[in-house]
């Protein structure tokens, strides 16, 4: 038994392992972005195994718990920055909130926990805990409309077990990652008895090597089409000041002056920051440049109208294509308190940050058709959606490529805006197609079908990022077949986690 395997096992029995996997949790969000130290989340993964071990069902979920804890303390710090600089929340109250967050993602890794102790499934720790741990994953992807951040498998796009995302998604990723993390604990304690978990490793880590570089899907590089993705820079405490309307809009046409005639002109999410039918003359005449040089023009803009029965309005934040484009979207995954107000008859007014503008949105029907733009079907996607992986997986299967368009001003200079693009060139290598990425602010970039980013625009200043996109044909089997057949294998690892341990 190596000296660090001994001194786990020595603390493992006292309160010390409870902040061991506070600690564990809170060292997680470094191995995604912006630092992406890959290698801190086997160690996070190993450790929590580790502490596991031999416990209670009782002490393993509450070992459980203090790890997700410290992963959503430390990785959704963002959260404070839009609480604090963007919502005149005070810092104490700040913290409270983030605290209160945490501690509600955390209640699902506390079933993980007792689980995984109560059917002593630590026989086969290197399978059992991390496919426990990606039904967790998939659990925060949609339980109270869901909340699918800080996901492992993130941090590990530019390895070479990247190259399972098109087969299973993310949650394939994350499910290697956790595999590597514990069989390598596994494999320093037992030496060559650990031959299973070896073997295990160089199936996974291989595999994906030679998974990684194939291309699922047809991209036509031969219909090129040029796009220039316009970032205003507006200040996020100005965005929807009445005196910036105009001034905004301004901005934009401004910087837009020089690219009509491009396939694509993208202004980021609700660019134009009034509804619809108050920018009808502003659009008009967009709409003509657009025509005049045959570009399809494609915006954030929020949008009303009434409801069914006329008694009342809905608000939408949307995205429409108008010159040679054709569709309008509305966003159908709505950020808590940013776009709606959970509980809304208690919280309204209860403090700043339950009061933001625009907070009154409504959701998008879960059926749109994908928007045309110079002919070519082109998957749309409002902000916080490109994070929801089946969301992507559905309305990407008749698109040639994706747009997704932000506001990420809420985030600063967070680690926040870095998290979420990292998702983005996710889903392009989940589908094989590349993404358009317009926003206020950055990361504003265009993302091929393998997830790598081809060219970015600076940070924090008005730009334009002129480039070209490709469009794609075909499907990747995380397109065919979804979300059930990572479960089914993780279904099928703690079965035979169970009989092990029952044979055992």
């Amino acid at each position: 038994m190596s000296r660090l395997s001994q001194l786990m096992h020595a603390v493992r029995p006292t309160p010390a392992a409870f902040w061991l996997a506070l600690i564990a949790g809170a060292l997680m969000p470094l191995a995604l972005a912006p630092l992406t130290w890959w290698p801190v989340a086997l160690l996070g993964i190993g450790l929590l195994a580790d502490l596991l071990e031999g416990q209670s069902p009782r002490r393993a979920a509450k070992i459980a718990f203090l790890f997700g804890f410290g992963l959503w303390l430390h990785g959704g710090s963002w959260l404070v920055v839009s609480m604090h600089d963007f919502g005149n929340t005070s810092w104490p109250l700040s913290l409270a909130l983030l605290t209160f967050v945490a501690a509600l993602m955390a209640l699902l890794f506390l079933p993980i926990g007792w689980i995984y102790a109560r059917f002593k499934l630590d026989k086969l720790a290197w399978l059992t805990l991390p496919a426990l741990l990606v039904m967790g994953e998939w659990l925060r992807s949609w339980v109270l409309t869901g909340f699918p951040w800080l996901m492992t498998g993130y941090g590990f796009i530019d390895t070479p077990i990247a190259g399972w995302a098109p087969l299973f998604g993310v949650y394939g990723v994350s499910l290697a990652a956790g595999i590597t993390g514990i069989a390598l604990f596994k494999i320093v304690r037992e030496g060559k008895k650990a031959y299973l978990p070896l073997v295990t490793l160089g199936v996974i880590w291989i595999g994906g090597g030679l998974l990684n570089p194939i291309a699922w899907t047809q991209v036509d590089r031969s219909q090129a089409m040029s796009v220039s993705l316009v970032q205003g820079n507006i200040p996020q405490e100005s965005k929807w000041a009445l005196e910036w309307r105009d001034k905004t809009v301004k901005i934009y046409r401004d910087l837009s002056a020089q690219e009509w005639g491009r396939d694509i002109v993208l202004w980021p999410e609700a660019a134009i920051p009034m509804f619809a039918h108050e920018a009808q003359d502003v659009l008009a005449d967009i709409e003509n440049d657009a025509l005049k040089q045959g570009s399809a023009f494609v915006t954030g803009i929020p949008y009303a109208t009434w409801n069914k029965a006329r008694t009342g309005v809905l608000f939408y934040n949307s995205i429409a294509a108008m010159g040679d484009g054709l569709g309008l979207y509305h966003k159908q995954q709505l950020v808590p308190i940013g776009e709606y107000i959970p509980f809304e008859d208690w919280l309204r007014g209860a403090i700043p940050f339950f009061d933001l503008p625009m907070s009154s949105f409504t959701w998008g029907p879960s059926k749109q058709a994908p928007l045309l733009v110079k002919a070519q079907p082109m998957a749309p996607f409002i902000c916080y959606e490109i994070a929801y992986p089946e969301l992507v997986q559905r309305l990407s299967k008749p698109a040639a490529f994706l747009t997704t368009i932000s506001n990420d001003g809420w985030f600063g200079r967070s680690i926040g805006p870095d998290q979420h693009f990292e998702m983005v060139r996710m889903r392009a290598k989940e589908t094989g197609r590349y993404i358009l990425r317009g926003t206020n602010n950055g990361i504003t970039a265009i993302i091929n079908d393998q997830g790598t980013v081809v060219s970015q625009a600076p940070r924090f200043v008005a730009a334009v990022l002129r480039g070209e996109v490709y469009p794609a044909q075909g499907f990747t089997f995380w397109q065919r077949f979804g979300v059930q057949p990572i479960l089914a294998l993780c279904a099928l690892l703690l079965v035979a986690g169970l009989l092990v341990s029952r044979r055992r």
